[in-house]
């Protein structure tokens, strides 16, 4: 273990002399405490350290010990429903040892449960030959994800001996004959959290991620391996958002990273996710679910490898075949660390004094996701939807962290603060935000739902567009200088505004819309439009229309409230929306002329 001493202390950057055989992001243990720090420079022998624990106290002559090894996470059974910090310390065993609601420091304790036993099911048997990434056995981790025990990186042999039974992730469960003698494999992995697992090849993303909320799905939608990213001002919503998809996206595992947000949000999570009942298994969310929380108030170093953490434990399950989400609140707060660090390594700044690199880092995060074929014999197939906020300093996009990220994800929820404000959510602006993805979800959708999805949902998207260019007129004219085409299409556009865009997180039924529900209720607006232009075009009135559809514009209204096991009522309304049009035209229209 090289041993140095401190020269410098600055906040949390600690630079240490007699660190020659140290390398470049080697793991260090700083000062007498022995708090945990990290390599992220090195001039001569004296290496600049980034710590992950609060350095008070400690001063220039304390030495600093490497230990050689690049800052890794934990991969085994016993990860899931854990609440982790930014380098892997679980929080809970944390506040156990040290009898304390807040971080101690030095405190040195393994990620996962060494002591607890699992039992093991082997899947394959002695003599037969695997290679990294092949799956030897299975442990079922909670009711609803079965962790697959796969052979690590760079080993490929035979199987001498397989066992079934009891163990601690440390014991011995397979004996694998390689060319450089024989590998006792464990349900233990450890991975450098900076380096992407490999894979044997990248998909095109063309599945979309169904989230049960009807602004993103049906204009703004993202695809299983997809990125999305949601800019904000404070107060818009862009938490919300995020707990509503990791809630109800229909994905096998959700990696949620709270970095640099208040503690008040982990605690919302933490305090909702285990009452919630997953409507696919029918168990709590906590069963498929990883948290990691780095918020505010804890050390800003570790908010930096927070997300890193994050996406390595995502790709772990990605590489067991499931579907995983990772949301990362906030992105912002993850820029901001690596400004602090930068600034105090004294670096070229670049815009705003964020680093020259942030660009590139942040293209490096979303390039981990995406929907891939794992290594092994099997061709398992997995990916990794990433999500992550936004928060721009005033809510200004044009900011350095969110230009960067648009540049490299293909889905834009933007966020709009007068939306917000007048009580519409989720506040994503149907104007500004955009999904790469419409083409080919639009052609799977089509393909599931045997209509022509598609279509409709660039119909709606010309009425709300209409919109905006008509209240123009209307600012400037009045709306009595429109015609009776231009106001049905002004109601038609304020029915998909307040009937179908705006949804309610906290309602027992509005908070999540199949995609069947979704289908039935855009087509029953978008009926109501066309049967609408139809009876004007025969001659009715507008007030003819508006007058005898009072009771079924509201019904329409109160559709988002119809449960998912009653959508026969939406046909019953789209039927009655043909017939009371009918009978407007017939009894009123022509007979005035």
């Amino acid at each position: 273990m090289q041993i140095g001493k401190i020269i410098k202390v600055s906040g949390p950057l600690v630079m240490a002399e007699n660190m020659s055989d140290a390398s470049i992001q080697d793991m260090c243990l700083v000062g007498d405490l022995g708090v945990i720090g990290e390599i992220i420079e090195m001039r001569g022998d004296v290496a600049s350290i980034q710590v992950y624990e609060e350095t008070s106290g400690i001063g220039p002559g304390e030495p600093v010990r490497s230990t050689g090894e690049a800052l890794s996470v934990e991969l085994g059974p016993g990860i899931i429903s854990q609440m982790f910090d930014g380098i892997q310390r679980p929080l809970d065993t944390f506040m156990e040892i040290t009898q304390s609601n807040f971080l101690g420091r030095g405190v040195q304790l393994p990620a996962l449960d060494h002591e607890k036993k699992w039992w093991f099911e082997p899947t394959l048997e002695a003599g037969e030959t695997v290679s990294a990434g092949d799956v030897i056995g299975i442990v079922e981790e909670t009711k609803v994800i079965k962790h697959k025990i796969m052979v690590p990186n760079g080993i490929k042999g035979t199987i001498k001996t397989i066992e079934k039974g009891s163990f601690t992730i440390d014991e011995t469960v397979c004996v694998v004959e390689t060319e450089n003698g024989d590998k006792n494999l464990t349900m233990l992995q450890k991975w450098p959290v900076r380096r992407s697992r490999p894979i044997k090849e990248k998909l095109n993303p063309d599945a979309p991620m169904i989230t049960g909320q009807r602004v993103i799905d049906t204009f703004f939608p993202v695809t299983k391996g997809g990125a999305a990213a949601v800019p904000g001002p404070f107060g818009a919503g862009k938490t919300v958002v995020q707990h509503q998809i990791a809630k109800w996206a229909d994905v096998d595992m959700v990696v949620y990273v709270g970095c640099g947000e208040r503690g008040n949000e982990m605690t919302d999570v933490l305090n909702e996710f285990p009452e919630l009942i997953d409507p696919n298994t029918g168990e709590s969310l906590m069963e498929r679910t990883v948290l990691i929380a780095n918020t505010s108030n804890m050390p800003v170093a570790a908010r930096e490898a927070s997300i890193y953490t994050g996406i390595t434990i995502a790709e772990y399950f990605r590489d067991m075949g499931y579907d995983v989400a990772i949301m990362a609140d906030s992105t912002s707060r993850w820029a901001e660390a690596l400004r602090e660090m930068s600034g105090r390594l004294e670096e070229m700044p670049g815009d705003e004094g964020y680093p020259a690199y942030l660009g590139s880092r942040l293209a490096e995060y979303y390039e981990r996701s995406g929907r891939v074929i794992a290594l092994g014999s099997e061709g398992r197939e997995g990916s990794i939807t990433a999500i992550s906020a936004v928060s721009p300093s005033g809510g200004d996009i044009s900011e350095p962290v969110t230009q960067n990220t648009l540049r490299v994800v293909k889905v834009f929820w933007g966020l709009d603060s007068t939306l917000a404000q007048k009580r519409h959510f989720p506040s994503i602006d149907w104007i500004q935000s955009y999904s790469l993805y419409s083409t080919e979800v639009g052609k799977y959708m089509d393909h599931i739902l045997q209509a022509d999805w598609a279509s409709m949902v660039t119909e709606g998207m010309r009425i709300l567009q209409e919109e905006q260019q008509l209240n123009e007129i209307v600012r400037l004219v009045g709306i009595d200088s429109l015609s009776d085409n231009d106001r049905l299409t002004l109601e038609v556009a304020k029915s998909i505004r307040e009937d179908y865009l705006q949804q309610n997180a906290f309602d027992d039924v509005d908070t999540f819309t199949s995609r069947e529900k979704q289908f039935k209720m855009l087509k029953m607006i978008l009926t109501f439009g066309e049967e609408g232009r139809r009876a004007l075009s025969l001659g009715a009135y507008l007030s003819e229309i508006m007058d005898g559809t009072v009771s079924i514009r509201e019904r329409i209204g109160r559709s988002k409230y119809i449960p998912e096991t009653e959508l026969e009522k939406l046909d019953q309304i789209i039927g009655e929306i043909k017939q009371t049009m009918q009978t407007i035209v017939s009894e009123g229209g022509m007979s005035n002329d």
